[in-house]
């Protein structure tokens, strides 16, 4: 079968609901001419897997030459292991959008909304958001570029009509619907994403956080009850720092042992996600190894406590970023 580069609108409930989104581009292509297409529309641009690439299948190409090369690696060698839809290897192509993003996780029990703790994610492996895009190498909660008024509009613009959207059409949704939200300058938020889970590494922030049972919520939002609770959080801010393995993330090494996890503060929490036991001691198992994750009255102190626990943790290879959280410090929004 010829891989196909597919440019398409997206006929979902949410566009139809009339949310704002990306732009897709709307033509079809097969591979030969995806090079003369990309040339053609120019950079930044945005390619995207038509499959599921373990957070890893999207490209912000801010040059042709990393358009072009995302394009080779989804299609035609796969190094980055993306199981293609049944209809065949293809992508997407978007225009860029400008801003900031941020992760607005909610549940919902079929007709009823419950948001969660805002947060936000930092995609790149390397710091000052350089370097190929990985699943999620920290995140920090609360995001302050979800003010609340920016809060009220995703609830009301994209959330909402999504939600009412898929039950007006008699597929009622229930369990954690994830957005990834764009949000201009000007606090305009649009549409990059959704997800049918919580988002990772933005789930250990936000469970740090959370002092509701998650259980409680959980119970109610498979019984079409969530209008009868809220969640309550820890005002103090929360950050997660993620330790990635040798080679992530295009071919993370596995088996490197991993000293220093009972010496991490009681402050600080481990979620481990990429370790296993090998003759009784851990070892990395997968791309994302650990998330060293702590709270502080500012983000900045979460920071701190955070890094701090990174400092006694080693494997070989250890990839981690060193500026986890540094976009929540840099510009105060009223």
């Amino acid at each position: 079968m010829v891989p196909r580069i597919v440019e398409v609108y997206e006929d979902t409930p949410a566009q139809r609901a009339g949310l704002r989104a990306g732009d897709l581009l709307d033509r079809v292509h097969v591979a030969e001419d995806a090079a003369k297409f990309v040339a053609e529309r120019g950079a930044p641009i945005v390619v995207k897997a038509d499959g599921l690439a373990a957070g890893k299948g999207v490209v912000v190409a801010a040059r042709l030459e990393e358009a072009h090369a995302a394009i080779d690696a989804m299609l035609a060698s796969n190094r980055l292991g993306i199981h293609h839809n049944p209809t065949g290897a293809r992508v997407v192509i978007e225009d860029h959008l400008s801003g900031e993003e941020a992760s607005f996780i909610v549940m919902a029990d079929g007709r009823n909304v419950l948001p969660l703790a805002s947060a936000q994610d930092h995609k790149r492996l390397l710091d000052g958001d350089q370097g190929p895009n990985t699943g999620g190498m920290g995140a920090y909660s609360p995001a302050p570029v979800v003010t609340p008024a920016v809060h009220a509009r995703i609830m009301r613009e994209i959330i909402q009509p999504t939600v009412q959207g898929m039950a007006d059409e008699g597929t009622p949704y229930t369990g954690f619907l994830y957005a990834g939200v764009m949000i201009d300058v000007a606090g305009n938020p649009r549409t990059l994403e959704f997800n049918c889970r919580l988002g990772d590494p933005e789930a250990q922030p936000m469970m740090l956080r959370l002092k509701s049972d998650l259980v409680e919520l959980l119970l109610h939002a498979t019984n079409g009850a969530l209008e009868r609770i809220d969640a309550e959080w820890d005002r103090r801010a929360a950050l997660g720092v993620v330790l990635a393995a040798a080679g992530y993330p295009e071919c993370p090494r596995k088996g490197d042992p991993i000293s220093g996890l009972d010496a991490v503060p009681e402050n600080c929490k481990i979620f481990h996600a990429g370790t296993a036991l090998a003759d009784g001691r851990p070892v990395t198992a997968g791309g994302r190894v650990l998330c060293l994750t702590a709270l502080g009255e500012t983000v900045r102190q979460a920071q701190r406590a955070a890094y701090a626990a990174v400092a006694g943790i080693h494997f070989d290879g250890m990839q981690y970023r060193k500026d986890i959280g540094n976009r929540a410090l840099a510009v105060p929004r009223g």
